[in-house]
């Protein structure tokens, strides 16, 4: 396994959920961490702030820069990227993690919905990876990690969540994409996606407090995952579509049982979007 000290992780949209739990978990493993999300406050429902979270890092051990960056604005993510080359001289990981979540099929979603969605999902992850790259090319550790689900054409989830699907599929499809375009600079290139529900604070909000806790996964089963595809613990891998459970095999750990939310509920844990 490579080590992760002293290189440069940039998370987009790392203030709550599994970004921050990633965040931390790379700043205890020796990472410079840039958490470019757009709370420079607290959320008033699910809390979390780029500097909440920085004081988490820095508690930890770690080296973070924080910054506020909407992640659809394209100028906004070229500075940051600079800032942070400038910062910690040199980029060596991107992890597309901001992400915005509609359920409603396209009879049920409005256009401002429909454009957040695309915003934030796939096309902001063009974006970063685009105007990263030139960063990326130059590390001897270059990664780009998306969390994106295995584009799974079953009827009954395009039914319900067409528009949703295809701001998430098309993230899949950009990290193909790059996988292939990118093979010859040894930029490796990536997704990853829960095999069941995690418990961040918009899955809390969404079917509630009690229920996210009984069939869930915490958010360090996604960080422990991540870590181990940017760390190298699952071999020089690209071009692949992993769950959660997968990655987590291939560093050697076959045990989830601690990142069950409610371990009296373990065998009852509800399967994440896309996941059959």
């Amino acid at each position: 396994m490579k080590n992760l000290t002293g290189k440069t992780i940039f998370i987009t949209g790392g203030s709550r959920g599994i970004g921050r739990s990633l965040a931390i978990r790379c700043g205890r493993a020796g990472a410079n961490v840039v958490i470019a999300a757009k709370s420079a406050d607290p959320h008033p429902i699910l809390g979390g702030s780029i500097y909440t979270v920085a004081e988490e890092i820095t508690a930890a051990g770690g080296n973070v820069l924080p910054l506020q960056v909407d992640v659809r604005d394209e100028q906004q993510i070229i500075h940051a990227l600079a800032e942070t080359a400038d910062h910690f001289s040199g980029i060596d990981i991107l992890v597309n993690n901001a992400g915005a979540i509609h359920l409603g099929n396209v009879q049920d979603t409005s256009l401002k919905q429909y454009d957040l969605i695309q915003a934030i999902n796939h096309r902001a992850t063009f974006i970063a990876a685009k105007h990263a790259l030139p960063y990326l090319k130059k590390s001897s550790q270059a990664h780009i990690l998306s969390f994106a689900p295995p584009i799974n054409l079953a009827a009954h989830w395009l039914e319900q969540y067409a528009p949703y699907a295809l701001s998430k599929y098309g993230m899949t499809l950009l990290t193909l994409g790059l996988a292939e375009e990118l093979k010859n600079d040894d930029i490796q290139c990536n997704t990853l996606w829960p095999v069941t529900l995690i418990n961040t604070a918009a899955v809390s909000v969404k079917i509630g407090e009690v229920a996210a806790r009984q069939f869930s996964r915490k958010p360090e089963m996604m960080s422990d995952a991540a870590f181990a595809i940017i760390s190298g613990a699952c071999g020089k891998i690209t071009g692949q579509t992993l769950l959660d459970e997968d990655a987590l095999r291939l560093a050697g750990i076959s045990d989830f049982s601690e990142y069950a939310c409610s371990p009296e509920h373990a065998n009852q844990l509800a399967k994440d979007l896309f996941v059959d």
